[in-house]
């Protein structure tokens, strides 16, 4: 409504409300023996068991996280007088297996052809001689060689050794490099599972067996005292026996005439006079590797050491006459090139 001129403004009066009903006398609806504040003996036993269970629940949760306390921290550092290993030695000594067993594979995939099946040698030098094991095929050393190639081994960068790692344009990482040295470096007293390379299951022979593989380095094994220690370069090994040197020999001299081709002897039988001088003309066609021919009887007595030297090279030895009797000649630096003398 609207003032008009003239006339009082007209008085506003607040909002009638509904009338409401009396508050009821009784203003809760449970019953009076709820409300009372005073504890019956029933509510305070009911309290004291209440408060009890409390108690051992604590308790029991106490003694829950005192033991896992006490058991982890033995997992962690090994349980006392040695009942258990400490959780990261087992982990380590774990991950070595696994390094070993997968660098058994990258082995035998990349290595064998050249170093033989078992490190026995071939194209390339022997690997599971204890004398190189024990210290010139120390970690450092192998990294360096699967590292830079031929060129690290006895300067020759003329080697056939290649490049492995992909620092250097090598097929292998550097996890594959620590797995082939954790196998080099393998211990023979541990037997370790052949593993299929894609599923990383055990192999299993026509019995069911898992088939299993021992290292080539004896841990207990120590040089004689006073031995020279192995050489930086394996060619500096092998040295020269008695006679062994490049020589004319002399006239009478019967002529034997053997061949290196492809890490093998061509003929690999051979035929001389007894008690005769031999000329040993020895055509190493091999290009930057090194070939010798050595005579062995069949005590084990080398009774011929050539000098060796590398490929493509033809040189002519003098070898001292030798008793009628079966002979072998081999090298010296690859044990897979064998072959058989017959003096007569």
């Amino acid at each position: 409504m609207t003032d008009s001129p003239g006339r009082e403004p007209e008085t506003r009066l607040p909002a009638r409300r509904p009338p409401s009903e009396p508050a009821p006398v009784e203003r809760f609806s449970s019953p009076p023996q709820v409300r009372r504040f005073e504890l019956t003996p029933e509510r305070a036993a009911s309290i004291v068991r209440q408060s009890s269970s409390a108690r051992w629940v604590g308790f029991l949760a106490t003694v829950v996280v005192v033991l896992f306390v006490i058991g982890y921290y033995f997992y962690e550092l090994g349980a006392p007088g040695g009942l258990s290993k400490p959780r990261l030695v087992a982990e380590e000594e774990h991950q070595q297996v696994v390094n070993v067993e997968r660098g058994y594979n990258l082995y035998q995939a990349n290595c064998a052809r050249c170093h033989g099946v078992n490190g026995e040698g071939g194209i390339g030098p022997v690997l599971n001689s204890q004398e190189k094991l024990y210290q010139h095929l120390s970690e450092d050393y192998l990294k360096n060689v699967l590292t830079v190639g031929g060129r690290y081994v006895c300067g020759n960068a003329k080697s056939v050794m290649p490049v492995w790692s992909d620092e250097n344009g090598g097929p292998l990482n550097y996890r594959q490099i620590e797995e082939l040295i954790a196998f080099l470096r393998a211990p023979s007293d541990q037997e370790f599972e052949v593993r299929d390379p894609s599923l990383n299951e055990p192999i299993r022979n026509a019995e069911g067996e898992i088939q299993t593989f021992r290292g080539w380095r004896d841990p207990v094994y120590e040089p004689a005292p006073g031995a020279t220690p192995y050489p930086d370069c394996y060619l500096d090994a092998l040295g020269g026996g008695g006679g062994g040197s490049a020589e004319s020999p002399p006239p009478d001299a019967a002529p034997v005439k053997v061949t290196a081709s492809g890490i093998a002897f061509q003929p690999t039988e051979l035929i001389a006079p007894a008690d005769r001088p031999i000329a040993l003309e020895f055509d190493n066609q091999d290009a930057g590797t090194p070939h010798d021919v050595d005579i062995r009887s069949s005590d084990g007595t080398i009774v011929f050491d050539m000098e060796f030297f590398n490929g493509a090279d033809t040189k002519t030895f003098s070898v001292d006459p030798l008793a009628a009797g079966n002979y072998t000649f081999f090298c010296s630096i690859h044990a897979n090139m064998t072959g058989t003398l017959t003096v007569e």
